[in-house]
Formats: C-alpha cells, sequence, structure tokens
C-alpha cells in the first residue's frame, strides 16, 4: 500500500540520480539506508568509543552497536506510533526505513574516544570553523560516502533527519556544540528549500529544536539506548554498585518517584537482572511516546514537519535520572577522566603535529614531511585558505577509530614504535 504521509519534496535529492521511480526494487529510503550501511565510514564505528575504549572488552557498547540498537529502537517506535495513534493509518505512517536510515547515520560522524575527542577536536578548530558530530555526520554523507566530495546525494527527508541542529557556527557567541559548519548553509537551504527562517526560530536554542518528526524520533531513540544502556554498561564494568548508588542519591536532590527508580535498579544489579531491566525499560520508553499536531513554516510543505513527539514527563524523568547516574558515576569517575586526558592529549598532540606541517605555512616543519594519505594531500593543495586544509586534517582524525588514533600518535612520537612496514 502506497505511503501518502511522503510526497516528491521529501524525497528529492539534490542531484538528478537519473532513475525513474520504477528502476529499483527499493524504495527511496529503503536506497539511503543501504547506502549508509555499505560504507567504511559506518564499519568505523565498531571501533570507536561509546563509554568505554572499544575493544577494550568484548561486551562493552561501541559507537557501531550503540548505532544499531537506536535502530530498533527507532523502527519500533514507528510500528507503535503507526499503531497507537490517531494521526496515522495504513496509508499514512512515518517510514521506519527512513528512521532507521537516521538512527544508523545519527552517530557516523563521531571522532575516536567518544565525547572527550569530540570537545578536543571543537577547541582545536575554534579558529577554522569548530567541530560537532552532528555537522560532520552531514559532511560524511554529503561528501565522503560512496563519492569523494559529492557524498551519496542523500534524500530531503534523510537530511532534515540527521540535522539535530539548524543553527550555523558564529551565528551564537561561544558556540560550544549544537551548530552546523558555515559552509553547510546550502545543506539547511536544501532541507528548507530555499525557504528563509520566520523570526520566531532565531538561531540557537529555538532553531535546533526545529526538527522534522524522524529527527525527534531518532533523538528519543538515541536517549532511550545511551540512558539506559550507559547505566548497564556501567553496571557490567564495576562503576555502578548498590552502595555508589545509595550515596549518589542521598547526595543529589532525588524525587520519591526517582527514589523507586534507584531502588529498582539496586534490586536489579542484586539479583544479578541488569539485562532484563534494560529490556523493560526500552518497553516503557517506546512507550512513553506519542504524536501530536503542530503548524510549523514547514508544515504545508511536508508531513514530517505537521508532527509534534510527545515524551511522557514522568519517562522523560527516568530518563534524565539514568543520564545523571551515568554521568556522576562513569563519566566524572577517576578511571575515566584519567583515560579522557591521555585521549586529549593524543588527539591535541596529532592536530598540532599535522597543523604545523599542512596548514601553518610559516612552521619550521611546514611541508617538510609526508604524514597525510596522497588523496588527503592533493585535497590540501586544493585548498585555497587556511581553514579548508584544517578542515581536511580535522576529517582524517575525525576519521580514526580509537586504535588507529593510538597507533599513529605512537608512530609519531614514542621512538620504540613502528617500522617502515607498518600499516596505519
Amino acid at each position: 500500500m502506497e505511503n501518502h504521509f511522503y510526497q516528491p519534496f521529501d524525497t528529492a535529492r539534490r542531484e538528478n540520480s537519473g532513475r525513474g521511480p520504477g528502476d529499483d526494487y527499493r524504495t527511496p529510503f529503503q536506497i539511503d539506508r543501504d547506502r549508509i550501511i555499505h560504507n567504511s565510514a559506518f564499519r568505523r564505528l565498531q571501533n570507536k568509543t561509546q563509554v568505554f575504549f572499544a575493544g577494550e572488552y568484548d561486551f562493552y557498547r561501541t559507537r557501531l552497536t550503540h548505532s544499531i540498537e537506536v535502530a530498533q529502537i527507532g523502527r519500533s517506535l514507528c510500528h507503535r506510533l503507526k499503531r497507537e495513534s490517531p494521526h496515522l493509518s495504513d496509508g499514512f505512517f512515518i517510514d521506519p526505513d527512513l528512521v532507521e536510515a537516521a538512527c544508523l547515520a545519527h552517530d557516523i560522524g563521531h571522532p575516536p574516544f567518544g565525547h572527550t575527542g569530540e570537545r578536543s577536536l571543537h577547541r582545536l578548530m575554534t579558529p577554522y570553523g569548530g567541530f560537532e558530530g552532528n555537522a560532520q555526520t552531514l559532511r560524511i554523507l554529503t561528501r565522503d560516502i560512496l563519492r569523494a566530495g559529492r557524498g551519496m546525494n542523500p534524500t530531503r527527508a534523510l537530511v532534515d533527519g540527521v540535522l539535530k541542529y539548524k543553527t550555523l557556527f558564529g551565528e551564537v557567541a561561544d558556540q560550544k556544540n549544537h551548530f552546523l559548519y558555515t559552509n553547510q548553509a546550502d545543506w539547511l537551504e536544501f532541507v528548507t528549500e530555499g525557504r528563509p527562517f520566520p523570526p520566531a526560530l532565531s538561531p540557537g536554542r529555538e532553531r535546533n529544536q526545529f526538527r522534522s518528526i524522524e529527527c525527534q524520533v531518532m533523538d528519543w531513540a538515541d536517549d532511550t539506548a545511551y540512558s539506559i544502556n550507559d547505566v548497564a554498561d556501567g553496571v557490567e564494568a564495576g562503576f555502578i554498585t548498590p552502595g555508589r548508588l545509595e550515596k549518589w542519591a542521598e547526595n543529589h536532590d532525588v524525587t520519591a518517584s526517582g527514589g523507586s527508580v534507584i531502588t529498582e535498579l539496586i534490586d536489579a544489579i542484586r539479583k544479578d537482572r541488569i539485562e532484563w531491566l534494560t529490556g523493560t525499560k526500552i518497553g516503557e520508553f517506546i512507550g512513553a511516546a506519542s504524536l501530536e499536531e503542530r503548524e510549523g513554516f514547514l508544515s504545508p510543505e511536508t508531513n514530517r514537519h505537521r508532527f509534534r513527539l510527545v515524551v511522557d514527563p514522568v519517562i522523560d524523568e527516568v530518563c534524565r535520572l539514568y543520564k545523571g547516574i551515568s554521568v556522576g558515576l562513569v563519566f566524572r569517575s577517576r578511571q575515566l577522566q584519567q583515560l579522557d586526558r591521555k585521549s586529549d592529549l593524543v588527539l591535541t598532540r596529532l592536530f598540532e603535529a599535522l597543523a604545523a606541517t599542512y596548514v601553518a605555512e610559516g612552521s619550521e616543519s611546514y611541508r617538510q614531511f609526508r604524514l597525510l594519505s596522497e588523496s588527503e594531500e592533493d585535497a590540501i593543495d586544493r585548498a585555497e585558505e587556511e581553514n579548508e586544509r584544517a578542515r581536511i586534517i580535522c576529517d582524517g582524525i575525525a576519521r580514526m577509530t580509537d586504535g588507529v588514533a593510538s597507533r599513529t600518535y605512537r608512530r609519531l612520537f614514542d621512538a620504540d614504535f613502528g617500522s617502515i612496514v607498518d600499516l596505519v
């Protein structure tokens, strides 16, 4: 049955693919999803940090397993909304393939070493236009996947589905995150088909909250996956214990309902039922979402902007509580902070060495060494400005897995590591 939720406006691509509607057995959104799955940028997520360093143990989540979990939750949300929402029907529903594509792609731009890596690269790239994981995801989809410099030619709906943020770098003072790169303004224009944002959607929080329904579903699926599963990994790693949970709760303003959530978690730890609790909570989070109609400046053009995802405030509080537990007992632990310090050092020294060689023309080591691949050096040679050269270096570092970044660091700075036959 045809899905009337989507129109040609949604399936449009910036470049004409040359194919007609009947030339492929797949829908446009299935093509988007398949192009994401079958590329090296997606595969690299298997060796990028989610909470704990990739490869440290075989059962912790990586960016890849996290993305797969987010995709499963996103599809389940679509199926439940189609069945339960009075706004949807068999011929009018949120496409689960489109949501799956957005979920699989949502972390594809993240650098090595998790959020620490993202913060480090932003600090280093601030003079050159900043670094943001969501902006880097868009850069990969539209420049790197399938065709160098041209990307995978995604549908308008997929671009909108991954764009959590629609503010450009520099539009808000002292931006630490939540922006797109300035040279991605043309993709914003593609999403809106050239329609300017109304004054009410000013740069910053207001504009960044303007999201398609698929982006909202992806974001709640992401919140569901990492708030619950980060706690589960923290329990498995021994960071979250009954005693530490009780002490954490004593030092925080936990509501009565929050106290019952902590009691439930402590009971699951003691009975070794964390995986059971994880599955139960994911089901509750999926069941907490519903749709309500809204009006926006793009709603006349697409049903994707006619609806808002509403989350039960009780479950939203549980989500925030789980995040707080992970931050307090795992991410701010001495062990992870020490590793974060090392990660920051690795990326800082890598960037500084590459910038001195390829960006800073006055540097003593400018062009004295060949540290990048031939294709990267060719791109740098074509770049006309320092910002462009720095961005190419940043792309190369962001592309690295945890292991590649560590090995590259050792090859450059450890005199006892590496030989001419080593592969990066």
